[in-house]
């Protein structure tokens, strides 16, 4: 694919003038135009140089200055390189994004009318929903910096440096035009666990609330949390928007296998029936099968295996957390799948000795109990 020449002119300015702010930031763009055209492996061999923090640029003399813990000296907020990965969400909360985005991206408009336009969405729900990589792809629809503060880093053992922590970060993000991640936001209110340690939760909660309250009207703020009824409820007023991430729907799952596992290349059948078989999973573990699935096809040298994934998943949802390889099936594993598909996929016989690679007879002996292995 072409990258538009107007980026590239760009990069060269921020590399000669050493600036490694935007040589960060124009690459995630480069990354990401690279994945919309189909290059995914460019794009990742991109964002693998930009995570190695520009150390020729360090060397030159350039180092930004960004905020660190005074007792570990590691920093407090990180710009992140957009995403890649494309986002599959569902549900009612699409919505709630798009017009968050779209007042977002016009808050000079809102502003030049006298609309207030402090902007913050919180984003809530279990583990692996794409909390984070949603607000990545905010920030890259925006076009801003990414920056990712967790908050679950900043809180110190030393009493009082987490206040400290928080109001360097705060102090710092207002120059950058960027959009602020403030990921794992639960993990303030986990103090309340040692009740010698309320008045420090106090400050805390304190701290970030006059934080918010001090950014300027520029700044995007995302939160995000896995356990939104922990939050203090004056952070909740802090976020106009609020959006809570599910688990993927059927249509989800579906687009997730096709495109994660087959690279959009698949018939739908496939897609379909794993979409219908696993349905306890979360997107994150969805995309983990699939790249695993393809790790053991591109090293052994064979195609994909169905059965293997099938039989993966079945094993995780029974609470053994498995991922796909490529042994072969015993005839005990062949004959949990045929049930597994007979009863869960409603399946036909003929349709799952196809799958499984074995006679009809044989599936009809598994059905009924009658194969002896």
């Amino acid at each position: 694919m072409e990258v538009d020449k107007s980026i590239l002119l760009k990069l060269f300015e921020a590399s000669l003038a050493a600036d490694y702010t935007a040589v960060r930031r124009i690459g995630g763009m480069v990354a990401r135009q690279l994945a919309e055209g189909d290059d995914a492996d460019s794009a990742k061999s991109l964002q693998a140089l930009l995570r190695k923090r520009g150390v020729p640029l360090q060397a030159s003399g350039y180092v930004e200055a960004i905020p660190r813990d005074a007792g570990s000296r590691l920093p407090l907020v990180e710009e992140m390189p957009w995403p890649t990965s494309p986002l599959f969400i569902g549900g009612g909360a699409v919505q709630a994004i798009e017009q968050f985005i779209e007042d977002a991206a016009n808050i000079a408009l809102l502003a030049e009318n006298g609309i207030s336009s402090r902007l913050g969405i919180l984003l809530y729900g279990a583990p692996g929903t794409g909390k984070s990589l949603l607000a990545g792809h905010i920030a890259a629809r925006l076009e801003r910096p990414f920056y990712v503060l967790r908050l679950d880093s900043v809180i110190s053992s030393r009493l009082g440096e987490t206040s400290k922590n928080i109001r360097g970060m705060f102090d710092f993000i207002p120059t950058k035009q960027a959009v602020l991640f403030l990921d794992e936001m639960d993990a303030i209110a986990k103090l309340r666990d040692d009740k010698h340690e309320l008045g420090e939760l106090k400050r805390v909660v304190n701290t970030v609330l006059q934080g918010l309250d001090s950014l300027t009207d520029d700044v995007i703020v995302i939160g995000a949390t896995n356990h939104p009824h922990l939050l203090d409820p004056a952070i909740w007023r802090r976020f106009p928007y609020k959006a809570e991430l599910h688990a993927p729907d059927l249509e989800v799952r579906t687009a997730m296998w096709r495109h994660f596992l087959f690279q959009d290349r698949d018939d739908n059948d496939a897609s379909a029936l794993l979409a219908k078989l696993s349905a306890k999973m979360t997107g994150a573990e969805i995309e983990n099968f699939a790249h695993a699935a393809r790790r053991r096809a591109v090293i052994s040298k064979i195609d994909l295996s169905l059965p293997h994934i099938l039989l993966a998943i079945a094993s995780s949802a029974d609470g053994t957390p498995t991922l796909p390889d490529n042994r072969p099936l015993s005839a005990d594993e062949r004959k949990l799948l045929a049930h597994l598909l007979a009863e869960s996929a409603d399946m036909p016989q003929t349709e799952i000795a196809k799958t499984l690679g074995v006679s009809r007879q044989m599936i009809h002996r598994y059905l009924r109990g009658t194969d002896d292995g």
